[in-house]
């Protein structure tokens, strides 16, 4: 994706690209060729948002393309579908949209195609780069969601544990990155309990990846990704319809891989470490039952209510040991609860978190960066929920109510000693095509979050 941006003069006789809405666009074109007015009026081009015309010459050619942008131009990310709808070719802007970062950043998100399995054969064209937009700065973002996305598309035949800590390693290779896995019975032997728990019926071994990153007397940052390659639902088995999309269950794992790239490859002044506990919730004779009792790393005993809340008891145990070093801020990434969906749907995280700058900050950056995502409470007196008669807490309440609350909740009894925490319970994927969000595995958050960060500690 980052090859269909180039520089002013690496362009070939580019053609251009007037964003236009339904009063402005005869204006737009006026030095063009009189064919192309004639030819959009005979068209039917009216300036309405998403429609693309690309206009003729004199000659037969390409005189320009104009890109309909409605009485409101209200997705700075819409020139993503001019990735796929134009001609082979370059092209410039000759009348820009209201934020143009972001529309050539949705030009590059747009040209994605997850190519693994199958190849796309269809036109490739690129994007002058105009002045003012840092080119290398869109690149490092294009190549973030683009590793996020991969990972998140990739089935879980091939992408298990080992693929997830491979994907770290690589990425800690690159950056001079330190990498510690703790991996099968070493987990218990070094108190992540939880984490052996959940991951012990698969024969792909359960793992703990931890990478850290920069100078320790930098500000703290940690990142914890949800890594459950697949989720049956354990004994409480998940209907053949749940499991359709569960390759995506390790989508937390994936953004927290693809914001960890983004800070060091902007090489921001923080002390990054990245948690990964990476799983499988399969099914066999040693599975983790509901009713059974768990230690944790933390030492709380968590009750099972249901061994498809599995994604909390693994977050529990690395927030636990994230915490005990006293971070500065400690985020964290999960395909958490369904209820999330039914709540904010697909295209809309909730945030968590008790510290009002920081959620203040993120709101901000999320609208400046069209990366949304919405907060919602931890409502304490819902923590009456978890309760337990034979533990300290349970990991799944009875009821159907607040579910995205309630593990929110959860999760927080694991974190006391962190200056601030974030948690986000995103869904990673596109259940349908939108401009520069092809369906698919989806990076959700990571841009406002290195936004932020870039703010916070750069």
């Amino acid at each position: 994706m980052t090859d269909r941006l180039i520089l002013k003069d690496e362009a070939r006789q580019p053609r251009p690209i007037f964003a236009v809405g339904p009063q402005d666009w005869r204006g737009a074109i006026a030095g063009l060729p009189g064919i192309a007015t004639s030819f959009a009026e005979t068209s039917g081009f009216r300036g309405e948002r998403g429609a693309v015309l690309v206009l003729p010459d004199d000659q037969g050619g390409i005189a320009g393309v104009l890109f309909g942008q409605g009485e409101n131009a209200d997705d700075p990310l819409a020139f993503g579908k001019l990735a796929g709808a134009l001609p082979e070719g370059d092209y410039s802007i000759a009348q820009a949209p209201a934020d143009v970062r972001l529309a050539v950043l949705g030009f590059a998100l747009g040209a994605y195609r997850f190519e693994r399995y199958r190849k796309h054969n269809g036109a490739k064209p690129r994007l002058v780069v105009p002045d003012g937009v840092d080119i290398a700065e869109v690149r490092r973002t294009v190549e973030a969601v683009t590793l996020t996305r991969d990972l998140v598309n990739t089935p879980a035949n091939d992408l298990g544990p080992a693929e997830i800590e491979a994907a770290v390693r690589a990425l800690a290779a690159r950056f001079g990155a330190a990498v510690t896995v703790t991996t099968g019975d070493d987990l218990l032997a070094a108190n992540f309990p939880m984490i052996h728990a959940v991951g012990r019926a698969s024969p792909r071994a359960p793992r703990l990846i931890d990478l850290v990153w920069g100078d320790p007397a930098h500000p703290k940052v940690t990142l914890v990704g949800k890594g459950v390659v697949f989720d049956t639902g354990g004994l409480d088995i998940k209907p053949s319809s749940g499991m359709l999309l569960m390759k995506k269950d390790m989508g937390g794992a994936a953004n927290a891989l693809g914001l960890a790239l983004m800070v060091m490859a902007r090489d921001l002044p923080v002390r990054l470490r990245l948690l990964i506990p990476s799983v499988e919730n399969a099914i066999d004779g040693t599975a983790f039952r509901p009713g059974d009792i768990l230690a944790s790393r933390k030492g709380l005993s968590v009750e099972i209510g249901n061994t498809d809340a599995e994604g909390r008891l693994i977050l529990a145990d690395a927030l636990a040991l994230a915490d005990e070093e006293a971070p500065d801020l400690i985020i964290d990434f999960a395909t958490l609860t369904g209820a999330a969906r039914v709540a904010l749907g697909p295209q809309l995280p909730p945030a968590y978190t008790d510290d009002e700058t920081l959620a203040a900050d993120l709101a901000r950056h999320a609208a400046r960066e069209a990366d949304p995502s919405w907060r919602l409470p931890l409502w304490q007196p819902y923590m009456s929920m978890l309760d337990s008669p034979i533990a300290d807490i349970n990991n799944a309440p009875g009821s159907g109510f607040a579910g995205s609350i309630t593990a929110a909740l959860f999760l927080k009894r694991f974190v006391e000693r962190a200056t601030s925490w974030l948690h986000l319970d995103i869904y990673a994927w596109n259940p349908s095509s939108r401009p520069a969000r092809p369906e698919g595995g989806e990076a959700q958050t990571i841009r406002a979050l290195d936004a932020l960060l870039a703010e916070r500690f750069g």
